[in-house]
């Protein structure tokens, strides 16, 4: 009773953000649907691309996902805006979307000339049914029979406004001068087009590596303070784990082995593909190749007019032998191609008789990067130094953030955006 009162005293908004927490308040990139493949957003044109887009710009948003079940089913979107840590914000979707909030998922074609029947969906943002009225992160919900409690999965998009300029450099971090392990994102933000009084409360930053949010760089300050520019050139508060190249293995045809396959199977009805066996990289010297920084592209090299409908699935085998088992946590494949996730759905098994980790995965016709990464158990964040190595040499994209909300504000607002190459944009 003491506590029923007690809720009743604190206003709406309290209650409102409780009853958000239970019902799935954080948004990620995440599949809930095991039939559901092949999840990619980008700027139109580029598929390589991130999902990021300018207010107010003309140009879309591409979103696009597969349906294996073959079944043409009943999909409906819902757009989110997110604070800068991803919590749902305390703003009614009038304030951020002007249309219709939830809209029917209804540019899909089937599969054809495929072992798998599957049905891809599409869809470009903004469009006629909804357009951006704030700028922000964005979480893009689809869910299915027009019920919100049959989410199928999250992708998460930003929309910016251009009211700072950033300029950085990456380098060799300053406090790495022996083993040469990582690499420090020094950058400025100026900002003569925005007003800011207080940016030790007013900015967010956040600084990204490979568009990976586990090891993300959060709750930066700026070291110096001058007239309309903030500086961020920190020693250890921005230094990343530089890791390694990423691994990378050609899926673009069935009727040749591709690079780094070792054999292509048919086994009646679908196709398998056995990578070449990897190793341990962590004790090897560095070797710098050209790669996608962890993407992958859909694409084949057989006669085919439509990408997205006809490159087919096939199931591709990934082994890493060690000397034992790694214990306390687990191995798993990782890279765009897991949505930059590492759980149960990419995780190795351990194989006793041939002493590797082993997984299969569903993979529709293309060219991949992945890398391998160690997961302490009840850990949040992937190691990808334990068996690939680092190297400051590696050639990584980095994108930096800039949240900004005022006294008044009731929201955080992307204001500046930049991506940094530790190779084009070394110091």
């Amino acid at each position: 009773m003491k506590k029923f009162f007690l809720l009743v005293n604190f206003s709406f908004l309290l209650v409102f953000f409780i009853a958000a927490q239970d019902e799935n308040f954080y948004y990620e990139n995440a599949n809930y649907n095991e039939d559901i493949k092949t999840v990619l957003m980008f700027r139109e044109g580029f598929e390589l691309s991130n999902p990021v887009l300018e207010l107010g710009e003309e140009i879309s948003l591409v979103f696009k996902f597969d349906d294996l079940s073959g079944e043409i089913k009943d999909y409906y979107y819902t757009i989110i805006h997110c604070d800068a840590n991803w919590n749902e914000s305390f703003l009614l979707q009038a304030d951020y979307l002007e249309g219709f909030p939830d809209n029917p998922l209804d540019d899909f074609e089937m599969s054809f000339n495929t072992t798998f029947s599957f049905v891809n969906y599409r869809l470009f943002l903004p469009n006629e049914n909804i357009q951006f009225k704030l700028s922000g992160n964005y979480a893009l919900v689809v869910f299915e029979d027009n019920d919100k409690e049959k989410i199928v999965l999250t992708k998460r998009f930003y929309i910016t406004e251009s009211l700072v300029d950033i300029e950085g450099t990456v380098r060799r971090a300053t406090l790495d001068a022996f083993k040469g392990e990582n690499q420090e994102v020094d950058f400025t933000i100026y900002h003569e087009n925005l007003m800011i009084n207080n940016p030790q409360e007013e900015l967010k930053v956040v600084v990204v590596q490979n568009n990976r949010w586990d090891n993300s760089k959060r709750g930066l300050k700026p070291l110096f303070i001058r007239e309309n520019a903030l500086v961020y050139d920190y020693n250890r508060e921005n230094v990343f784990v530089a890791g390694n190249e990423f691994r990378y293995f050609d899926n673009r045809t069935n009727r040749m082995n591709g690079e780094n396959v070792l054999t292509t199977d048919f086994h009646r009805p679908y196709f398998h593909k056995t990578l070449m066996t990897d190793e341990v990289r962590a004790n090897k010297k560095f070797f710098s190749y050209e790669e996608m920084n962890g993407k992958y592209a859909i694409e084949s090299q057989d006669r085919v007019e439509d990408y997205d409908l006809e490159c087919d699935y096939t199931f591709v085998h990934f082994s890493l032998p060690l000397e034992s088992i790694l214990l306390g946590g687990s191995v798993n494949v990782f890279g765009a191609l897991t949505n930059w996730n590492a759980n149960k759905s990419n995780e190795m098994n351990w194989n006793f008789d041939t002493s590797q980790y082993e997984l299969t995965m569903l993979l529709k016709q293309g060219y991949y990067n992945f890398q391998y990464v160690y997961v302490p158990r009840a850990e949040l964040v992937a190691d990808h130094k334990n068996i690939e190595g680092s190297f400051w040499e590696t050639e990584n994209d980095y994108q930096i953030f800039v949240y900004f909300k005022d006294l008044a504000g009731r929201y955080d607002r992307l204001v500046g955006y930049r991506q940094l190459n530790s190779v084009t944009n070394r110091f």
